[in-house]
């Protein structure tokens, strides 16, 4: 019974460090990993904090009982594999899979490489062009907006990978769009500039984490809710500096 209570242990500590990881909200986690719990006959309680997660593990005939602890650090949102390893919950739950095929199917998930990176940077670069035409801003604006994406993106990328702060990133590439998107308006080649400015920086914008910190507030993880509502208004705060710097440093009125 011990050799199994520490692999279940193991493996839904490694599952939910993953899950958090790839941008999952608390309530999914305590779902997904109870639902396998339940399954294998015993009783998960769940400590989720900011970069770790804590599993207590028991047995419901038995009196063993074990922590497992897996860090959560270095976020990389997959939506794909949250997708996935809230698939895999069920099939453990509706199909009795066992600890080992559990494990087996882990580990295809977990090396599902991230999307191509020019292809994310163009999308990114066609969406936040969409943004700006959505929200009034015309065909040379939006073309603006592409350009200004696409070269803030591309130095996110490059910085993101030689693990540059974050923080520093959000100032640096919000800076460097806002100066692109200031054409528009520096040369008079467009009917609506403000909305170019506005809208070249959007792809900053940390919508997961803010919905999944509401999320996390309304489950009442309220630790997890503050961290990420933190980090998410930091964040924000450095975009809009960055921002500031840019219509300044171009001489365009910020009101």
């Amino acid at each position: 019974m011990n050799d199994f209570l520490n692999k279940a242990g193991d493996f839904l500590a490694s599952y939910s460090a993953l899950l958090l990881r790839s941008g999952a909200t608390c309530a999914r986690l305590e779902q997904n990993v109870g639902r396998m719990a339940q399954t294998w006959n015993l009783n998960a309680d769940i400590t989720i904090m900011p970069r770790h997660v804590s599993i207590s593990i028991k047995t419901e005939t038995e009196n063993d009982h074990k922590v497992f602890s897996e860090s959560t650090s270095s976020p990389a949102i997959s939506f794909e594999k949250i997708c996935r390893l809230s698939r895999m919950s069920w099939e453990v739950a509706d199909n009795g899979w066992n600890v080992e095929k559990a494990e087996n199917c882990f580990k295809d998930i977990s090396r599902i490489s991230p999307a191509d990176e020019r292809w994310v940077l163009f999308a990114a670069s066609c969406a936040n062009g969409a943004f700006c035409r959505l929200f009034g801003g015309d065909m040379i604006a939006a073309s603006v907006v592409f350009v200004a994406t696409f070269c803030g993106y591309l130095l996110k990328q490059m910085m993101l990978s030689r693990k540059t702060d974050t923080r520093i990133v959000f100032i640096i590439c919000a800076f460097v769009s806002s100066v692109l998107a200031c054409a528009d308006s520096l040369f008079s080649i467009g009917k609506t500039p403000q909305v170019a400015v506005a809208t070249s920086v959007l792809y900053l914008v940390l919508g997961i984490p803010l919905l999944n910190s509401f999320s996390d507030m309304i489950d009442r993880h309220y630790i997890c809710f503050f961290s990420r509502m933190t980090d998410a208004l930091i964040l924000i705060c450095c975009l809009s500096i960055g921002l500031c710097a840019g219509m300044w440093i171009m001489n365009i009125g910020m009101f």
